[in-house]
């Protein structure tokens, strides 16, 4: 049986910066979206924040086995009762891949408990070390994954102890990162991946297009999901970005 993922993207700094659109003229959810649609195992939909239902209406919330989230500059105009309706499906059996700056997500910190806060700098060389390599999330990933240009991410890292880490990043200025992360919550699973800020091709990188396929692999419900969403969404005032 297929595994059905939703790639979820703001689509914001797309439509805003043509540096950014130039390195995802489809936006970083058609990136992530059509790498993983080469895989016969998954059915995959994206979606937006600007799309109806903020990109998550019920039936597709419903629908959705594992949900793969990117955002960054408008964590605040995600909804409350979505954020509730997501966690819902996740704490029910739902798996969830949070990506780069989604450490600082609704989503993120309300399945963590925790602020998640982190040092952070712009543009620096990264070294993604596998650290865990018999984690099914590492298959076919050979020690590392090497990445011109990323955005550095510093300990600490206010989460609460991962169940498993499987990546740790290392950045030019000498940084590390706990970079891949995976969290029990409930019946769900979540994994956290740092790499993939909107100035870089990470996401064409097939090592990590790679890591998240495996990572959506390794996420997908055992057995039935069984938590619903079915609450209506509800606009919250705009909150801060990192």
């Amino acid at each position: 049986m297929k595994i059905n993922v939703t790639v979820w993207n703001e689509g914001r700094h797309e439509k805003l910066s043509k540096k950014i659109a130039a390195v995802y003229p489809e936006g970083i959810h058609g990136a992530i979206g059509g790498a993983l649609a080469k895989d016969r195992g998954f059915n995959v939909r994206t979606a937006t924040l600007d799309d109806p239902d903020q990109g998550l209406p019920v039936d597709v919330l419903n629908d959705t086995d594992v949900l793969i989230w990117w955002g960054h500059m408008a964590h605040g105009d995600v909804d409350d009762a979505l954020v509730e309706k997501i966690a819902g499906r996740v704490r029910g059996g739902m798996g969830i891949i949070v990506l780069h700056s989604g450490h600082y997500s609704k989503i993120f910190k309300t399945l963590t408990g925790t602020n998640c806060s982190l040092r952070w700098r712009d543009d620096d060389s990264c070294r993604v070390w596998v650290v865990n390599p018999a984690h099914p999330i590492a298959q076919g990933i050979d020690g590392y994954i090497d990445l011109k240009n990323e955005e550095m991410y510093g300990e600490p890292f206010g989460i609460p102890n991962p169940d498993e880490v499987v990546f740790i990043s290392w950045f030019g200025g000498g940084e590390v990162f706990r970079a891949g992360c995976c969290f029990n919550v409930e019946r769900g699973k979540m994994f956290y991946f740092q790499p993939g800020h909107e100035a870089y091709p990470t996401f064409y990188n097939e090592k990590v297009q790679l890591v998240l396929a495996n990572a959506c692999r390794w996420a997908a419900p055992v057995g039935e999901i069984q938590s619903t969403a079915s609450c209506e969404h509800r606009k919250i005032p705009t909150g801060e970005v990192k």
